[in-house]
Order: C-alpha cells, then structure tokens, then sequence
C-alpha cells in the first residue's frame, strides 16, 4: 500500500492503474478475493510463486535487489566486486542512507535510504521513530547497524505491534546512550573524517498515528495461498496490515498478487 504520513496515516492500494483510498474503508465490510493471477512486479511475467515479496524466479536469480545484500547490507557484494547490476547499486545503494531508531514493539535499529524516510518506518508500524546516522552508501549503513545490534534488537514482533502494546519511549536519550557506547566504533567506520558517517543529534522524534478504530486481542492471519479469500469489518491499518474484525493481512506478502476488492 502507498502512504501519506498526516496526523494520520493515509493508505491507498494500488489496484491496475488506480489507488483505492483504504481509510475510506474502514469500519466497513471488506471482500478480498485472489483471483489466482500473480504478476513479476518487475518484468511483469505471470508466475505461479511469488519471490522475495513479488519477483518470479528468474528476476529473483538475476536482480541486484534480490539480492542477500539487501537484507544484510554489511556484505554488500558492491563492496566486494560482485554486485549483479554495478548501475543499479549506484543508484540505489551508493547513495545516502539513514540508520534509525524506532518502536513498533520495542527499541529497534535498521536503516533505509533517505528518500524512504518517514515511509519506511510507516511501513514497519513504527509509533515513534528518530534518525541517528546519515551516512553515504548502503554497505556503511549496515556496518553501522551492526554496531548497534550488539546493544539493541532489530526485529520487530508483528504481534505486539498490532495489539499496539507499545510502551512510549525516550528515543533521544536512546540514541545519546549508544552514540556514547559507540562514538570509537563509529570513528573507525570513517577513519579520515571524510564525512561519510554523519552523527544526527538535532532530530526530533516522530511519532505516528494509525487509522485504527480497534486493536485486536488475538492474532490471527489470512493465508491467500491456502484460502483464497480474506473478508470482515476493516477495523483499521497498521504497517502494511489489513485489520479485520476476523483477522490480519500483510498486503506487503502478496506484492504482485491480483486482487478483487469489493465491500459489502
């Protein structure tokens, strides 16, 4: 789904050529079907499987950013003389990225480009999210967000993060504490003062609102792949998630999928 960061988030799923306004759907009946159409989100190719969240195989094998660099950025193969598409990565990794704080279930590290931000943290359900680094490629990210993994977590419990049992926290402080336990490690990543790694200390925290009426109790997830339908009263939209009075959806699961919407 696109957003739009407001005082609340706005949703729209990309449907053909349209978007359909989520929010406006919410505390309605909703009908998802899978109409058992699966399209390469890149090549466009018709695929009976789906991956890495929307690739056919053949885009999945060839690709750059299907590659295992993507989610462990610290072994990044344009570093080492191995990337797949050099002129993708110069695009897309050799450019400025943000290694970040948020809480969508609790204290979390990761990073994404400059251009994805707040959309990023949107995405993983963030209620609060502050930068800490900007720094000049993908690879240098990574060997940061390894750094702070060695004293903060960077996985987010879906569970938690769609009953909203989120505890506010001081994410300023947060990020004063690593900088501290970390300024040498820090240091070492850019040894000349090049400005390569940058500390962010005059951001703001950011905190988010979703358009959710309620938040459930229980966690139960559809399966399109197993059920072919998703339906009951949209209770609200969190990260990439669809919630129903019935259950959960992560849309972001089903990138290339065909669906049928319709309201009841």
């Amino acid at each position: 789904m696109k957003t739009q960061l407001s005082n609340t988030v706005n949703y729209a799923l990309p449907i053909g050529a349209q978007h359909l306004d989520m929010n406006a759907l919410i505390g309605k009946n909703v009908h998802l079907q899978y109409t058992q159409t699966i399209a390469c989100t890149h090549c466009g190719r018709h695929t009976k499987k789906s991956f890495a969240q929307g690739y056919c195989y053949p885009c999945m094998m060839t690709l750059a950013q299907c590659d295992s660099c993507i989610m462990s950025p610290e072994k990044c193969h344009f570093a080492a003389g191995t990337c797949r598409e050099p002129e993708w990565a110069e695009t897309h990794c050799m450019v400025d990225h943000i290694v970040y704080l948020s809480n969508a279930s609790g204290l979390k590290v990761g990073i994404t480009r400059g251009t994805q931000v707040p959309t990023r943290w949107i995405d993983q359900g963030a209620v609060q999210a502050i930068p800490v680094l900007k720094v000049a490629t993908r690879h240098l990210a990574g060997l940061a967000e390894v750094l702070f993994k060695a004293h903060v977590s960077d996985r987010t419990s879906w569970q938690k993060m769609l009953k909203n049992e989120v505890s506010p926290l001081d994410l300023p402080a947060e990020r004063d504490r690593l900088l501290d336990l970390l300024a040498q490690d820090l240091k070492d990543l850019d040894p000349h003062q090049a400005g390569l790694v940058n500390v962010v200390t005059d951001a703001e925290t950011l905190h988010i609102q979703y358009p959710v009426t309620e938040y459930p109790k229980k966690v139960k997830s559809f399966n399109l792949d197993k059920e072919p339908e998703a339906q009951g009263t949209l209770m609200g939209i969190k990260g990439q998630y669809l919630i129903f009075d019935t259950g959960v959806i992560n849309l972001r699961k089903y990138t290339g999928y065909h669906l049928a919407v319709s309201t009841l």
